[in-house]
């Protein structure tokens, strides 16, 4: 018997929870208006190539009774209208909005979703060609995207129009805080990072004047007239030159990739590749976001992670104040005053060099460094060296990290008797690993089903459902889909936070 045939008294909860406002609208939670599919725990499906005739869909399934089709099986399935892009491959998730971005690699097109209405708005503009990295501020006011084959990063606003195509050879990834008021890129095989900053009037270009190997302070600058453009290197404030730019030594990272951001968005986290990405050493440097650069010596004024990587800042006479992080730093996730730092740690095996996963738990404005300290490590699922893995929080204290190309990885070259699977599961109270999942292709999408218990996630192509609290497989008989499915997200979650994409 199929789940639906519970519908009846689902139904009749589902009566008990709608307020039917004096308009006439229906809301389920939240000040939320009821979507034309009447779903309130809806997840949707990036699938790539779902039939002849189409390279991309959204598809949206019913996440409580894991179901693609209504009761009694209409409509047969349910999709976000509207929707014509190209093998889509993330979607940044942010349901707090009732929005969503959809980014097609086939294409380069950026659909923005309507929640409450399960359509398309149209695309992103400002952009061509396709996109190693993008995301769109959560105002909508913004969209910042790095082109790896056009050595562009372009920063478009998407209120006025303006668009800048700002040159820097081999850019391929952009991080955004989640306001919307910093971004950071970086350059592939480079230990520099950049940011562009929106001039109100046109400035003249600043240098570092230092020494000639000084790249310059201000890379490019589009459009030459107001508004303007530019975009400038992370550095260390030597001097501020006469249009009011800070002109001073390039910040040194080792293979820089993304950056994290803190909860009230003071502190950006640098994530150094290191090793994984053909560096030195894997770390993590913080810069504080206001401005981004490092005022020696400064505390006063400054938010208390701000001042303790000022004060770390100055006892290492300006130089930043980078923890190392010896199992490996390609991505993380802040939650509080608690990062989790996900990394790839190579190791030869029989004259071959394979990669190891690794957890590190950071506990946040502690410790020698004045503003973190190592608190615990865990062996998790292998992947491809410098790959931006899926990380997300989940149900029952439930951390879930997915790779990819985890058969290049040290588990499968050993044959490790806990298998090689792409997904892992670690319990953050306990600080432990619950399990890898068996192995079911490359994890690329994760989303954590609040409430429920429960998780999507996109492997191999396919969907799969695993329950939060043990880690046990849901029957995904009626979710799975024809065609590719790249990413998931939960579509009513409670918080931006529920999100693998930023």
């Amino acid at each position: 018997m199929r789940k639906r045939s519970f519908w009846i008294s689902a139904a009749a909860a589902l009566a008990s929870a709608i307020i039917l406002a004096g308009c006439g609208s229906t809301y389920y939670f939240d000040g939320r208006i009821l979507p034309p599919s009447k779903l309130v725990n809806r997840v949707m499906i990036a699938v790539q190539n779902p039939s002849a005739l189409s390279k991309g869909a959204l598809q949206i399934v019913d996440a409580y009774y894991d179901e693609r089709s209504g009761y009694n099986g209409t409509p047969a399935s349910f999709s976000i209208s509207g929707y014509g892009g190209s093998l889509p491959i993330t979607i940044q998730n942010m349901p707090e909005e009732q929005r969503g971005a959809v980014y097609g690699s086939g294409d380069g097109s950026l659909a923005l979703v309507n929640y409450a209405t399960e359509a398309t708005t149209g695309n992103a503009s400002g952009l061509s060609g396709l996109q190693s990295s993008i995301f769109i501020t959560r105002n909508q006011n913004f969209v910042f995207a790095a082109s790896q084959a056009s050595h562009v990063l372009t920063a478009v606003s998407q209120s006025g129009g303006a668009s800048a195509a700002l040159g820097l050879p081999n850019v391929y990834r952009v991080s955004v805080n989640p306001g919307g008021t910093v971004a950071l890129a970086f350059v592939q095989n480079s230990d520099y990072a950049y940011y562009p900053r929106e001039l109100t009037t046109p400035e003249s270009l600043a240098y570092s004047g230092g020494p000639a190997t000084w790249p310059k302070a201000a890379v490019d600058c589009e459009p030459q007239n107001a508004p303007l453009w530019c975009l400038f290197q992370v550095q260390s404030p030597d001097y501020i030159d006469a249009t009011g730019n800070y002109s001073g030594a390039p910040l040194t990272f080792d293979r820089p990739v993304k950056a994290v951001f803190s909860a009230d968005g003071s502190t950006a986290y640098v994530l150094n590749c290191g090793p994984e990405c053909g560096g030195s050493a894997a770390s993590i440097t913080p810069l504080p976001v206001a401005p981004l650069i490092f005022n020696v010596g400064e505390s006063s004024g400054l938010l208390p992670t701000q001042a303790a990587i000022a004060t770390c800042s100055a006892a290492n006479n300006g130089n930043s104040c980078t923890l190392p992080i010896p199992g490996g730093s390609s991505n993380a996730l802040v939650d509080s005053s608690t990062m989790y730092v996900a990394g790839q740690q190579p190791q030869t095996i029989s004259g071959q060099i394979y990669y190891g996963g690794n957890l590190t738990v950071l506990n946040l404005v502690s410790g020698p460094t004045g503003w973190a300290t190592i608190t615990n490590t865990a062996s998790i699922s292998d992947g491809q060296p410098g790959a931006v893995s899926r990380m997300i929080e989940a149900d029952d204290n439930t951390l879930w990290i997915g790779m990819q190309k985890c058969t290049n990885g040290v588990r499968y070259a050993t044959n490790a008797p806990g298998g090689y699977g792409c997904l892992t599961m670690y319990n953050t109270a306990t600080n432990s690993v619950v399990m890898l999942e068996p192995y079911l292709g490359d994890a690329t999408g994760i989303a954590a089903v609040t409430g429920l218990h429960k998780i999507y996630t996109a492997e191999g192509g396919q969907v799969y459902i695993y329950k939060t609290t043990d880690g046990t497989a849901i029957d995904n008989q009626y979710v799975t889909v024809t065609g590719t499915a790249w990413d998931v997200a939960y579509m009513d979650a409670t918080t931006d936070a529920d999100n693998t994409v930023y």
